[in-house]
């Protein structure tokens, strides 16, 4: 598939019926007597299960975009993490769904978007902090509990209890 093509007005284009669906998606409706806004991500997120997952999917329209807006792959990972942030915490009944309506990962990525396509440059050093943040914590993860079965086998030997 041929990349898309940069020029200014091709990309003024994509970014404002991008803004249409990061509007529907974040923003489009707001809690009477409040400025707290929310859009269907946090409406189709009450759908137990395939709610958030549905959401995900439209979210990654705003990530294949920056693909062929040639946006750097830092920042595209950045923005798959901000997806991955927001299935993940919306997978928590009513907890997942109330941070739908704060964490709003279309928005985050509709910013990263806007700022790396209309000028492409290279990535921030936020945008490296926050991709190696998120993989350093995902390792500590998946670590320690490894740790903690080690120490917890090794301590029963040591007592006598496994042998």
């Amino acid at each position: 598939m041929a990349l898309v093509s940069k020029s200014a007005e091709d990309v003024r284009r994509r970014l404002e019926k991008l803004r249409s669906l990061q509007w529907l998606l974040d923003n489009r409706y707001r809690v009477p007597g409040t400025n707290i806004r929310f859009g269907w991500d946090a409406l189709v997120g009450l759908v137990p299960g395939a709610g958030d997952l549905v959401t995900a999917l439209f979210a990654g329209a705003l990530i294949v975009q920056a693909h062929h807006m040639r946006v750097p792959r830092v920042v595209q990972l950045r923005m798959v993490v901000n997806v991955l942030i927001d299935l993940f915490v919306g997978i928590v009944p009513l907890f997942g769904d109330v941070a739908d309506v704060f964490w709003k990962s279309n928005t985050r990525n509709f910013v990263l978007l806007e700022r790396h396509a209309a000028a492409p440059g290279p990535p921030s050093r936020g945008d490296w902090l926050f991709v190696t943040g998120v993989i350093g914590f995902v390792t500590l993860v998946a670590i320690v509990p490894l740790v903690m079965v080690y120490w917890f086998v090794h301590t029963m030997m040591a007592a006598g209890i496994l042998k």
